[in-house]
């Protein structure tokens, strides 16, 4: 199997890690994330119009560049590499992953927003009581009239106070847990009755817990009644993204280790030549290593079968999941406490991993779904 890149693709990671590179430095980011706003517009722009990558994973038919899931790796783990907050994995990944595969017959036009920069979306799927459970609901979605009546509470949007539109799922029919009955819309989030309260989160993002008071939404908003395959299809896609940015991550954080302790030195010499730490530092690259290969792979699978797809996504969340937990906990211990201070960059790569740890699936979920999809398929 051919694991090189085309030349096409090598450009795109140039000319993404170019811009981050002069423009996104860690100070740089810093400033953002502690901006009123959370994020650069202008720089989101920029990714529309400069660099085009809002593009890259579209088809040429509906306005991109004509590229797929590899062409969202490469971006997103050089968007990794430099935190970058700006919502591409709720915009580009999930939102177009849904007008992608759904036949929804507003999706040309959405995507052209997409790719302009002007559509920004966030994906309101999680709720309080149902943690990896997709289709376990309360929020609802009754018909009225030729249009929906929308009621319910999203919790842990990611990205919603950056968002134009929302992605929602909401039960159209039958009991709170049923895989029948998940309704996906697309709606403004400036429609009266869409409540949002907003909020940083640990790793410098930002997201809203949003309600839903009694908000009427269009016919056209409906972009699938019967949609839990479609939003597993879509959140397999986002975690082999998720997977893609965790290299990056795990990449900083075993160079920002392997500088430091070549720097720091204890009894006169520099911890880097103590032999335990020589060994914890190979492991550390020994995970990433790893967590490149199964990102790699779940990213080939993500076209293939439903159940190929997910058991490659599982895996490889499992493999990632680990890695973030020993890279980060690892780096942070190598540096010591300062390893955890805000000025030192180490810290917000070990806050990021820790929350892609548990992002869309912890370990036990993953675990327990590969050993679910594998027995089915013994049997």
């Amino acid at each position: 199997m051919d694991f090189n890149f085309t030349e096409e693709q090598s450009m795109v990671r140039d000319s993404v890690a170019s811009f981050l590179q002069d423009k996104y430095d860690f100070d740089t980011r810093r400033k953002i994330v502690s901006s009123d706003a959370g994020w650069r517009a202008d720089y989101w722009k920029a990714f529309a119009e400069e660099l085009g990558i809002l593009g890259a994973s579209f088809s040429e038919e509906l306005g991109g560049l004509g590229g797929g899931a590899i062409d969202n790796m490469i971006i997103m783990e050089e968007f990794g590499k430099a935190l970058v907050i700006e919502p591409y994995l709720g915009t580009v990944v999930i939102g177009g992953g849904f007008m992608k595969h759904s036949g929804y017959a507003g999706a040309a036009s959405v995507i052209e927003g997409i790719v302009g920069g002007s559509t920004t979306i966030a994906f309101a799927y999680a709720e309080p009581q149902a943690r990896y459970t997709w289709q376990d609901l309360k929020t609802t979605a009754k018909k009225d009239g030729s249009g929906w009546v929308l009621n319910g509470h999203k919790a842990v949007v990611v990205g919603a106070p950056f968002a134009t539109h929302l992605i929602v799922t909401a039960r159209t029919g039958g009991a709170q847990r049923d895989a029948g009955g998940v309704g996906v819309f697309i709606i403004d989030k400036s429609l009266p009755g869409v409540v949002t309260r907003d909020y940083p989160t640990v790793d410098g993002n930002r997201a809203s817990e949003v309600y839903f008071e009694n908000v009427s939404i269009p016919a056209e908003a409906l972009i699938s009644e019967s949609g839990l395959a479609l939003v597993e299809q879509v959140m397999d896609e986002a975690i082999a993204a998720v997977g893609a940015e965790a290299v990056g991550v795990l990449r900083k954080l075993h160079e920002g280790t392997l500088d430091y302790a070549k720097q720091r030195k204890q009894f006169g010499t520099a911890i880097a030549n103590f032999q335990v730490l020589q060994h914890r530092m190979v492991d550390m690259f020994i995970e990433v290593e790893q967590s490149v290969s199964m990102t790699y792979m779940a990213t080939i699978k993500v076209g293939e079968s439903a159940a190929e797809r997910a058991k490659a996504v599982s895996a490889m969340k499992v493999r990632i999941g680990r890695a973030c937990k020993f890279v980060g906990q690892s780096a942070i211990q190598i540096h010591g406490g300062m390893g955890m201070t805000d000025e030192l960059a180490i810290g917000h790569y070990f806050k990021r991993a820790t929350m892609i740890e548990g992002l869309f699936g912890s370990v036990d979920h993953h675990l327990k779904r590969y050993e679910s999809l594998s027995f089915d398929a013994a049997a």
